[in-house]
């Protein structure tokens, strides 16, 4: 499999070792990270062009998935879910990147490298790439509003959009925040 990874200054000793990693596994690795250590370098450019990188090659019917890390992972998973059609999860444990792929398709993997040791996160990566999607219809529905929505927008229905709204008037008194 085909796996392209991103990083920024907070990542760049984890990229390096997961690189070897994932190549000892069999993996073909392309790096879209930065060549030396700058601790002021910017991390969405780098990430953005990974998950570019997924979704052309998914396109092309090339067997790939992502990997971004950074720091915590968070601002990584937001630069990879701008591009249109990727599905980035942040992953803090083994069962949320298994879940990733088998209930949401996942197809990047966001981790925070400074949230856990080397092991830790290998282990998430190495179960993301090894869980296939389940495919249930309930899952792949929903991956499909998702899709829809990127593209134009559609939502379904707002089922509440014919009932009266139940919010309390702005000059309400009987609204006590402190009531809990």
């Amino acid at each position: 499999m085909r796996i392209h990874i991103a990083t920024d200054h907070a990542g760049l000793e984890f990229s390096t070792q997961l690189q070897h990693h994932l190549a000892a596994a069999g993996h073909e690795i392309v790096d879209h990270g930065p060549l030396e250590y700058d601790p002021l370098d910017d991390y969405p450019a780098f990430c953005i062009r990974a998950a570019e990188a997924v979704v052309r090659d998914q396109a092309a019917g090339i067997e790939t998935l992502g990997v971004v890390f950074g720091g915590s992972g968070n601002g990584e998973q937001i630069a990879a879910n701008k591009v249109v059609g990727v599905r980035a999860a942040l992953a803090w444990s083994i069962a949320t990147a298994e879940l990733a792929r088998e209930h949401n398709d996942a197809n990047v993997i966001a981790i925070g490298a400074r949230q856990h040791t080397f092991e830790e996160a290998t282990t998430f990566i190495d179960r993301f790439i090894a869980t296939p999607f389940s495919g249930e219809e309930r899952h792949a529905r929903r991956i499909a509003q998702l899709a829809a929505y990127e593209q134009d927008g559609t939502l379904l229905p707002d089922p509440r959009a014919a009932q009266q709204p139940d919010v309390l008037a702005a000059g309400d008194s009987s609204f006590d925040p402190e009531a809990g």
